[in-house]
């Protein structure tokens, strides 16, 4: 079967409210006791699979999810054990989970790649988890005269490692899970809990948490784009495309927002949430008219998300690899401590913030949604990308020349009227309007690939994709470059150690646009793929 679920986290600061509205007359109280189960070098996890035995009350059930969505659905077989079989492991230190109960079964295909004799043989004890859950069943009558029903569940407690209970990791969590009825019920619901007890999503499982315990990490890594994951049938619709573009781009957003909001403050994790999130505003821009169901509402929403976060992560990239570089060089000592920690909204604050919240559940649920219902479903989304293709190149065209006129070193000498309230990274220039319009037309293009490149012209597609992606970069550089100059150069104001950087990065302008200029040359000259 297949398992629909929502997963949060809960905010210290509304936890009595909520747990208020968990423990009521109606609601169960239960401790599971879990043992997960993988190889010693975790192939499992590596699968994107779970695999454990738990005692839910009075009775033993073994589980294993695999395969989903990787958002919100997983395929899910629980099989009952019996209690005297697993009592006897558990006396003899020997409980382990029966791999041959998933022959013929729709997660076999799950377990297809490893051979399970072997893997049987392999199997150890990583972890366990102790927690109580507390569950209540929420219920709305619908049209069709069946129940929409859901499993709301709070759970408290914490994983043990395996092999050394000394390491621990708290577990503070509230799910809800679709059990029948419809999806739209599901999302109405949590939108409703997010909001009242600012609750943010969360992706990461109690596996996944287990892992971390076990290999002594607080967060997995950032996580990148990933285009292999675009599945596009070349026959898709407009509606079915845009879907897939949008959940394509979550699955980078979600794994970093999770991490973020469980208290990382790693720059990859905040650079790759800002990338994922550039992405899905340029796929609703260019792909805006491919579905209805697309709301305007969420686009400034991820812009000033967007925002927020760069204006962190300047600094912080500043402190943390600018400022070693140049004092490698001889620069003294600037300290950006105070900067850092005067930036009143930080990333976790932007990424709590009730409206980014329900724009992730929205956009979640829109991906879910059936696109055969929209009227544009007998539309071909391969005759409208053309169209966005074209539009989009002879703007790029169009901004590179006007950014012809424009030297680096006019760009350089420009008076820059900064203070404490400026948005550093607003440019009016050609040059940023056109690195905006490469990265547009390089996501777009991405996107656009697995429907237009054709097979005896996948050559010519890698080769323009890499020379707007090499132009992208190196304007991308320039940008920079020109932000840390206005950065260092507002810094000497108040501390003159700053001058040196200010005049590193004015000299690292001037020599920047020769390379620049023969990057966008070279993409200029290409035929497109389209």
């Amino acid at each position: 079967m297949q398992e629909i679920e929502l997963k949060f986290l809960v905010p210290e600061s509304r936890l009595k409210g909520l747990m208020r509205q968990t423990h009521v007359k109606s609601s169960q109280v239960t401790q599971l006791a879990a043992h997960y189960y993988d190889t010693p070098d975790q192939q499992l996890a590596q699968a994107g699979i779970g695999l454990r035995i738990r005692k839910e009350g009075d009775t033993w059930v073994q589980t294993i999810k695999a395969g989903g969505d990787g958002i919100a659905a997983r395929l899910e077989h629980n099989a009952v054990l019996g209690n005297e079989q697993v009592q006897t492991m558990l006396d003899n230190s020997e409980l382990m989970p029966d791999l041959t109960i998933y022959e013929d079964t729709p997660i076999a295909a799950a377990l297809a790649d490893f051979k399970l004799k072997k893997l049987a043989k392999n199997l150890t004890r990583l972890y366990v988890t102790d927690v109580e859950r507390t569950t209540r069943l929420l219920t709305e009558s619908n049209e069709n005269e069946t129940d929409n029903c859901i499993e709301m569940a709070y759970d408290q407690g914490e994983i043990i490692h395996g092999t050394d209970d000394s390491l621990r990791k708290a577990i503070q969590e509230i799910e809800f899970e679709l059990v029948s009825g419809d999806l739209d019920f599901l999302f109405t619901t949590a939108k409703t809990w997010c909001k009242r007890y600012k609750l943010c999503l969360s992706t990461v499982t109690k596996a996944e948490n287990g892992g971390l315990l076990i290999n002594g990490q607080k967060h997995s890594p950032a996580v990148n784009a990933n285009l292999s994951q675009l599945q596009i049938d070349k026959d898709s619709s407009a509606p079915a495309f845009i879907r897939v573009v949008v959940h394509n781009c979550l699955l980078q957003i979600l794994p970093n927002s999770s991490a973020i909001v469980a208290g990382s403050i790693d720059d990859d994790h905040i650079l790759q949430l800002r990338i994922g999130i550039d992405r899905l505003r340029t796929a609703l821009k260019a792909f805006a008219d491919f579905s209805d169901e697309i709301n305007p509402e969420w686009l400034p929403i991820l812009k000033q998300t967007a925002t927020l976060l760069s204006d962190y992560y300047q600094l912080a990239y500043i402190n943390a690899q600018i400022e070693p570089e140049l004092q490698a060089c001889g620069a003294p000592a600037v300290d950006w401590t105070t900067d850092i920690e005067n930036i009143k909204i930080t990333p976790i604050n932007t990424l709590q913030a009730n409206d980014f919240q329900i724009t992730l559940l929205e956009l979640i649920a829109f991906t879910m949604s059936d696109p055969s219902i929209e009227p544009q479903t007998d539309q071909l989304a391969c005759d409208k990308l053309t169209k966005v293709l074209s539009k989009q190149y002879k703007k790029c065209l169009k901004t590179n020349k006007q950014a012809d006129e424009v030297s680096v070193t006019e760009l350089v000498s420009n008076d820059v009227d900064l203070d404490v309230n400026t948005d550093i990274a607003d440019n009016d220039q050609p040059e940023s309007e056109l690195l905006d319009q490469l990265r547009d037309l390089r996501y777009i293009s991405e996107f656009s690939t697995p429907l237009l490149s054709k097979k005896k012209a996948k050559k010519k597609t890698k080769r323009w994709l890499k020379r707007l992606i090499k132009a992208q970069k190196a304007l991308e550089q320039l940008n920079d470059n020109n932000q840390y100059q206005q950065f260092y150069e507002l810094k000497s104001t108040t501390d003159a150690n700053a001058l040196y950087g200010a005049g590193w990065f004015t000299a690292i302008l001037t020599d920047d646009q020769s390379h620049i200029d023969a990057r966008l040359a070279k993409f200029a000259d290409s035929s497109t793929f389209w």
